[in-house]
């Protein structure tokens, strides 16, 4: 873990000894779950603001030398220039406020956004839960597919309704929506099952993107939404021994995030 994360969590974790006396393992875990996704999100904005930069400085070199020869590419090559230079602003202050964010522990959402939220996880206890740090909805999948499968389950189906309304709302109008998909260390071996998920990789994925399809389909904007899967490899609680798994492990997230990341 980098230093500075280090850090972070240290100021975070006085600032609840401080408000409440005391704090969990499970609060401390969930604040490097949430570092590091943040960081992973920075790290991906970082990544296309140095695409961004070796295009900027490119077009750059071609509009001086089309100056210098006085090309008719001058005007189009200035309008490009142009239009990088205000996608360059919108990484860089994107970055900076996810950084600011990371530095403070998390902003959290719009107050009545995160009401709406938490009222969505308390009358579907059962299926999901909200953390109000980090933006994020967490699913368990053993309610959400049938097993083995990346089909919805009716109910689940309902409550991601619910949930499009929200993010259909005026307070939720700045935020996208990225839906991660996760599984425990089982392997696949049903052949019906691994002809369609080959892996967990794959299952994870498809499931992520089941998730955005139902959400898709009650008028969520596409561009508003992206799906991920991580597979086995991120789980929140040890699987048990010879892969055996954990339920815990398996998981759909939906995090409520900046608009364009």
């Amino acid at each position: 873990m980098k230093l500075t994360n280090v850090l972070l969590i240290l100021v975070f974790v006085a600032s609840l000894i401080l408000t409440t006396g005391c704090v969990s393992q499970d609060q401390y875990d969930d604040l490097k779950l949430k570092n590091r996704t943040q960081e992973e999100y920075i790290a991906d904005l970082e990544s296309q603001l140095s695409a961004l930069t070796m295009q900027y400085k490119q077009i750059s070199a071609e509009l001086e030398k089309a100056r210098e020869l006085g090309s008719v590419d001058e005007k189009y090559l200035q309008e490009e220039l142009t239009a990088i230079e205000k996608a360059l602003a919108q990484k860089n202050a994107l970055i900076a406020r996810m950084q600011a964010q990371l530095a403070k522990g998390g902003a959290p959402l719009p107050m009545e956004l995160n009401v709406m939220l938490t009222d969505f996880a308390d009358k579907n206890s059962g299926l999901v839960s909200f953390d109000q740090t980090t933006g994020m909805l967490k699913f368990k999948s053993d309610l959400l597919f049938t097993p083995g499968s990346d089909k919805v389950q009716p109910e689940a189906v309902k409550a991601l309704g619910t949930l499009a309304e929200i993010v259909k709302t005026s307070q939720a109008e700045d935020f996208d929506i990225t839906v991660a998909g996760h599984t425990d260390d089982m392997r696949i071996s049903k052949p019906s099952t691994k002809a369609k998920h080959p892996t967990n990789w794959h299952l994870s994925t498809n499931r992520a993107i089941s998730v955005l399809k139902v959400l898709e389909s009650n008028s969520i904007v596409s561009t508003r939404l992206s799906a991920r899967g991580f597979g086995e490899f991120r789980p929140v609680e040890a699987n048990k021994a010879k892969k055996k798994g954990n339920p815990a492990n398996r998981r759909v997230e939906i995090f409520i995030v900046p608009k364009g990341m």
